[in-house]
């Protein structure tokens, strides 16, 4: 029996800013919760901000070393002592494999059970999805990610991308971008239907507000194409005119659109001056290479055509733009050279959700003490297929 079931209903009908109050007082009915309380991953993956009335007013929480971000590292519940009889249990609020943030409830321990665990994370799902139907009308839970003002590029970017992470029975995607605050030209983008799961990884020329502005309208060329049903070289011919028309070649775009047969793990690809791919099947890192063809916008009228290969259960899939493979050590060496290679091993066991940040600290050691001069973007694909992971 779902006893949150009334709760749900209430959720679905209360004011966008008030969800954390419809949780807060169904938790104090049903177990004596005493305090309630609901932190965001920020966009750049360090910390856990509080949703709140006034953004910033309570100190964020890191996302290494803390209760909370344990809970949301493991995707498991993760209880503290809190004095003599109470307890403070940290529970990850995640959707469909998009890891948003923490719910954090402070309870009597004795009634901490494993029917309570269970109710509560049944809560914690019902919450998520609440959070993003809310974002539509009010600007809460978008300002409770933000550890730091966003660029008007980067405003423009990650209102484009479709989330961090997605997860289904035939696949499992995680990404992120870098500078997380002030990107400007990197982005990606999936779509999964019954049959197929689109993947676009894209990144547009130039720097600041014009290269976001030439990226959005990639992008969009591109939706539009395979909204309206095109394939693949379809919505390669439709956004290269759309940028086209636009730049008259002036500027340009480079992308990888890939198609996956959800079912026998074929895919097609057209690559069009695009980010790069790496496959590590077992302990081996192997590149997945293509015909390079002209990126979207760079002439009138290119003729686009797709290539072909497969998956197999357990490959893991990293895509890395050139802000990623190109950036140099002090001694001059490419990350993409071996690094990269040596990093896509060396976080084989953890998820593909955590896989890009770990990639991106990584490449930051690497470069050393100075920053990034360009955006690094990564994305990671496990693939399972409908006879694996099930």
């Amino acid at each position: 029996m779902n006893t949150f079931a009334p709760v749900e209903q209430v959720l679905r009908s209360a004011a966008p800013h008030a969800l954390l109050d419809v949780v807060t007082t169904a938790l104090a009915a049903r177990y004596g919760a005493r305090a309630v309380g609901l932190r965001l991953a920020d966009h750049l993956m360090r910390s856990l901000q509080a949703v709140e009335g006034v953004p910033g007013a309570t100190v964020p929480v890191p996302l290494y070393g803390s209760p909370q971000g344990r809970a949301f590292g493991s995707q498991e519940p993760y209880a503290t002592e809190a004095g003599d009889a109470d307890v403070e249990v940290h529970l990850p609020v995640t959707i469909r494999g998009d890891r948003l943030g923490v719910l954090t409830v402070l309870m009597g321990s004795g009634s901490y059970t494993e029917e309570a665990r269970a109710e509560l994370l049944h809560l914690c799902e019902a919450l998520g999805h609440e959070v993003l139907v809310a974002e539509r009308d009010t600007d809460l839970y978008v300002l409770a990610r933000r550890a730091a003002r966003l660029t008007l590029a980067a405003e423009l970017q990650w209102q484009l991308l479709p989330g961090c992470s997605c997860t289904r029975s035939e696949f499992s995607l995680g990404a992120h971008l870098e500078p997380a605050y002030a990107i400007f030209g990197d982005n990606y983008d999936w779509s999964a239907c019954a049959d197929h799961l689109t993947l676009t990884v894209t990144n547009g020329m130039g720097e600041g507000i014009e290269a976001a502005l030439l990226t959005n309208l990639a992008v969009n060329a591109l939706r539009n194409a395979r909204r309206a049903g095109l394939g693949l070289v379809g919505q390669a011919s439709l956004a290269d005119q759309a940028v086209y028309a636009q730049y008259q070649g002036r500027a340009h775009v480079s992308v990888l659109l890939l198609r996956f047969d959800l079912h026998t793990g074929e895919v097609e690809a057209l690559d069009a001056g695009s980010p790069r791919l790496l496959r590590l099947r077992g302990r081996a890192v192997d590149t997945v290479s293509f015909d390079a063809q002209q990126p979207l916008g760079r002439f009138e009228g290119t003729v686009y055509e797709t290539e072909r290969f497969s998956v197999r259960s357990g490959d893991r899939l990293l895509f890395g733009s050139d802000g990623v493979y190109d950036v140099p050590s002090p001694a001059g060496e490419r990350y993409g050279d071996r690094a990269l290679a040596r990093s896509l091993v060396a976080n084989s066991l953890l998820p593909p959700s955590q896989v890009p940040d770990a990639v991106l600290r990584e490449l930051a050691g690497h470069h050393g003490d100075e920053p990034l001069d360009d955006d690094a973007l990564v994305v990671c694909l496990d693939w399972y297929g409908r006879s694996g992971r099930g």
